[in-house]
């Protein structure tokens, strides 16, 4: 598939850590702790540190996609009290169990994400460098749209009225 020639990559690198688990339901326990500018140049899932059962890994590099048309939910995010960065971490049988499925600051993205099934989805607060991309890339591309609202009229919907008058 070809980027629109406006779609902006932002390569970062992703932080991982695998902890004991507190229940008996759960072995262990992921969380995603911190998200690099420059990514180091080592394999993914690269064991980092390991002490008191806690093992920290570079997951492996990935790119926020940001798209012209959806400047929207973007501007929504970095106008929130927290604006945020999403990390995606999926189950796997391969070791160490987890694999780096996508970073994202787009609020919609993360909402189809969400309903899709065990991922595992991390929100961080966005680091400094990224928002300033991301600001630069919504002050040049965001338009502002208007709200638009179907109208009813009679029994039918707007799609059905205008057959009838056509016919």
């Amino acid at each position: 598939m070809t980027d629109h020639p406006d779609t902006r990559r932002v390569p970062l690198g992703v932080l991982a850590e695998r902890r004991p688990g507190v229940t008996a339901w759960a072995g262990e326990v992921w969380r995603v702790v911190d998200v690099l500018e420059q990514a180091p140049d080592l394999p993914a899932w690269t064991l980092l540190r390991q002490a008191d059962g806690r093992a920290l890994f570079f997951a492996g590099s990935t790119e926020v996609m940001l798209h012209t048309t959806d400047t929207d939910n973007l501007k929504h995010n970095i106008e929130s009290a927290q604006p945020s960065l999403w990390v995606v971490l999926r189950a796997v049988e391969a070791s160490p169990g987890m694999a780096l499925f996508q970073a994202t600051v787009d609020a919609g993205e993360v909402e189809a994400i969400a309903g899709t099934g065990s991922d595992l989805m991390e929100s961080l607060p966005m680091p400094a460098w990224l928002f300033a991309l991301v600001q630069a890339f919504v002050a040049e591309h965001h338009r502002e749209r208007g709200f638009w609202k179907r109208r009813r009229d009679g029994g039918g919907d707007w799609r059905q009225k205008r057959e009838e008058d056509d016919a």
